[in-house]
């Protein structure tokens, strides 16, 4: 199981390789915001673990456990983003996505996705909801 950084690592390298021909060390570092000595680190230990292909200064290369998993760690983020718009929460969703997306199990995420597409598919539940949620932040104010 990869730690979350590394999870972030492998995430945007595999971002990163969908839409460029060449991944750089530093193209990691600015889209995380990380030092370029971390990023470093980071692939490395990827390299050991089988899920790309690093040596300093060369190009960066996935493997087909990177591919994989990488896909995995995209729909993962993109669930949850839905999750949260979907939910109406007034925060920054692709920030809350990431706090969300390393402590979540499998099975939690599953059942997310499931109940964003059940509010995908019930526009009439899921108005019900909003309507829900806006009644009863209410009521709560008035409590107060």
């Amino acid at each position: 199981m990869l730690s979350p950084s590394l999870e972030d690592y492998l995430e945007e390298v595999y971002r990163l390789s969908r839409n460029k021909k060449e991944i750089r060390v530093k193209d990691i570092a600015d889209c995380l915001g990380v030092s370029m000595p971390s990023v470093v680190k980071g692939l490395k230990k990827l390299h050991d673990l089988e899920y790309i292909v690093y040596r300093p200064y060369e190009k960066i290369y996935m493997l087909e456990k990177g591919e994989k998993e990488g896909k995995f760690l995209i729909e993962r983020n993109r669930i949850l983003r839905e999750f949260v718009r979907i939910i109406g929460s007034d925060c920054d969703v692709k920030q809350e996505a990431e706090a969300m997306e390393h402590y979540f199990t499998i099975s939690t995420i599953k059942c997310i996705e499931k109940l964003v597409q059940f509010f995908k598919d019930n526009d009439d539940l899921y108005e019900k909801f909003k309507n829900y949620k806006i009644h009863s932040s209410l009521e709560n104010i008035k409590r107060r």
